[in-house]
Order: structure tokens, then C-alpha cells, then sequence
């Protein structure tokens, strides 16, 4: 049997749907999987082992699709489903079973708080899909694989980071998913141990920040980095704080305690940090307790419509920086 997955994005959402490739070639004999993806984001699953290939999507569907038909696929599993993806299983003419992205419920609760969701995690929706081949969830949690290569956080950092450091995500797809930045400065001076700010070019100057105020304990690695190269500081580190963003999902695949520091979105949405099953790691959930607001929306806005911004303005900065001082390693 051959298989081809389809999920062009985010970061997080191609690491949440790396359960749904494992279990299928470890439950299907003898099956193929064959990933299709964005460009900018097949370093994510280039090194997987449990895929056979990665296809890039291209500029148009007929030459997306051209070399792809020529490998005569038994099913597509969309974990994707969009118009794009209809579009392109329209054009394949095989069978296809499509990840149900529940988004009038996720809307219902942005905008109603009225919540409809069925209470399981995104990637056991991932799972669900697949039901059809009889492939079910193993319960061993996220996978992320990095690449073979001559790069080394230890011959990076200076060598007082050598003895454990705690990565800081302080970037996010939008605004208000972001804590400001002077929350931040706020939680580095309460943090005992040293920090590594991981991010994109994005992130640069917010992470220069905090550099140059905490000289001695920060080290800024947004923007000079690859993808995977900004996964490996993640893997080094001893704890990981994010924002409900993708690094936050590479961090609990390699199985590393995790705050995440939530804001328009919430854990409501099944978008939160998901462990193996037996898994005891530490984590926690930074969220201002009792806004009737939260969730505003399911994937985060440009503002907050309030005008208050309390989901981050209220964060308790202190139960932050104390799981975070009693759980560095």
C-alpha cells in the first residue's frame, strides 16, 4: 500500500501529525508513506524515518500533481483540508480520508465561548483519520527528527552554557499570541539559570533585547539559524517556555518540560503540549485564570479585541519564573 500525506503547514501542526505517520507504517505491512508539504517546511520531516518521501507543493496543482500521479497512490490522508487539498485529490482521483478541522466549533468558541469541541487532542484527530486503514494511536506521543550534520550548540555557546541552559519561544504567528516584551524582560530577571532565545529573523531584535539587558545569561539564536539547527537548541535545553506556537511541539517531541505561556488562544482549542501517554515530564500551563474572554480566537488576532490585552498583561510572572527555577534540570 502507498500512501500520501498532505499537510503544507504550520511548524506545530507538521509536528502534531508525525503520531499519524508512525502508526501507519508501523500498523499498515509493507505500506509507503509519502509526504507532500510547502517547500519552507520539508526540513520538518526530511529525516523522518518513517517516510519514504517528501513532495513539495509548486506553484500550480497540475504540476503538483503531474509527478505525483505517476507513483499510483492507494489513498490520500489529508491533514490538511482545505481548498487546495480538495483541489489536488480532485486531480489524483484516488480515495481520500480528510482530517475533520471542526472549525465551525472552534469558532462557536472564539466567538460565543459556547464549546462544542469533542474533548480530544488535535493529533488524536489526526489519528482519527486514519481509522478507516485500522491504524490507532500507539500513545507514544510526538516525533521530530533532526538531520545528520556537522552543526553543534556546544560549540556555539559560550562555555558557561554548557552546564544546562532553558530555551526561550518568544515568537508567535500573531500579536496576540505574544507576551510583550517587557513581560519577558520582566520573567529573564527571575529566572535563576541561563536562557537561549530560539526564533526566526522575526524574533531578532525582541531576543537582542533581552541580550543586552541580561548579558551574562542570554543568548540570542533567532534569525541566524536553520530550522533545524534552532530544533537542536531546543533538544540541549533543559526546559523549554513558549507561546502556543510550533517550537513548542518540537520541545515535548524530544520530551522536554515545557511552559506555555497562553494568550487569544487557550488549551481549550486541543492545541496544548501532548506527551507520550506514560510520559511524566513537567509541564505547565500559564493562563490568567477567569477571563471570560479567553479564547478570542482560534489561531490568534493582530489585536486584542478588547483593548485590554489581559491575557498577557496579567500573566503571574512569578509562578512562571518559579516552575521554571525548580524544574531547570
Amino acid at each position: 500500500m502507498r500512501l500520501l500525506f498532505i499537510r503544507f503547514s504550520s511548524i506545530g501542526d507538521i509536528v502534531l501529525s508525525s503520531p499519524a505517520i508512525r502508526c501507519a507504517k508501523m500498523q499498515i505491512p509493507g505500506v509507503e508513506i509519502h509526504f507532500l508539504t510547502k517547500s519552507s517546511m520539508k526540513d520538518l520531516v526530511i529525516a523522518n524515518p518513517y517516510i519514504h518521501s517528501v513532495h513539495c507543493l509548486k506553484d500550480t496543482i497540475e504540476g503538483t500533481v503531474a509527478p505525483l500521479k505517476k507513483l499510483h497512490f492507494d489513498y490520500i490522508i489529508d491533514l490538511h483540508h482545505n481548498q487546495r487539498t480538495w483541489r489536488i485529490k480532485r486531480a489524483m482521483g484516488v480515495p481520500a480520508y480528510s482530517y475533520n478541522k471542526l472549525s465551525i466549533q472552534k469558532w462557536l468558541l472564539a466567538l460565543t465561548k459556547i464549546n462544542l469541541l469533542p474533548p480530544s487532542h488535535v493529533c488524536e484527530r489526526y489519528l482519527q483519520t486514519l481509522l478507516p486503514l485500522g491504524v490507532t494511536n500507539d500513545g507514544k506521543g510526538l516525533d521530530y527528527f533532526i538531520p545528520t550534520s556537522d552543526f553543534s550548540v556546544e560549540n556555539i555557546l559560550p562555555s558557561n552554557f554548557k552546564g544546562g541552559y532553558t530555551a526561550l519561544v518568544i515568537g508567535a504567528s500573531y500579536k496576540t499570541k505574544k507576551m510583550p516584551i517587557e513581560k519577558w524582560l520582566e520573567l529573564v530577571e527571575k529566572i535563576k539559570g541561563l536562557m537561549v532565545v530560539v526564533g526566526d529573523k522575526a524574533d531578532h531584535e525582541n531576543a537582542q533585547m533581552l541580550a543586552n539587558a541580561f548579558p551574562e545569561k542570554v543568548f540570542n539564536a533567532c534569525g541566524n539559524y536553520s530550522l533545524n539547527e534552532s530544533a537542536l537548541f531546543t533538544k540541549e535545553s533543559q526546559l523549554v517556555i513558549s507561546h502556543d506556537t510550533g517550537f513548542l511541539h518540537v520541545a515535548v517531541a524530544f520530551n522536554k518540560p515545557t511552559i506555555t505561556i497562553w494568550g487569544a488562544t487557550s488549551p481549550l482549542l486541543q492545541f496544548e503540549a501532548y506527551y507520550a501517554k506514560d510520559a511524566h515530564t513537567k509541564r505547565m500551563n500559564a493562563i490568567v485564570p477567569n477571563l471570560n474572554c479567553q479564547p478570542c480566537s482560534k489561531q490568534g488576532g493582530h489585536k486584542c479585541p478588547k483593548g485590554h490585552f489581559n491575557c498577557m498583561q496579567l500573566q503571574d510572572i512569578d509562578s512562571i519564573a518559579n516552575f521554571a527555577n525548580i524544574n531547570q534540570g
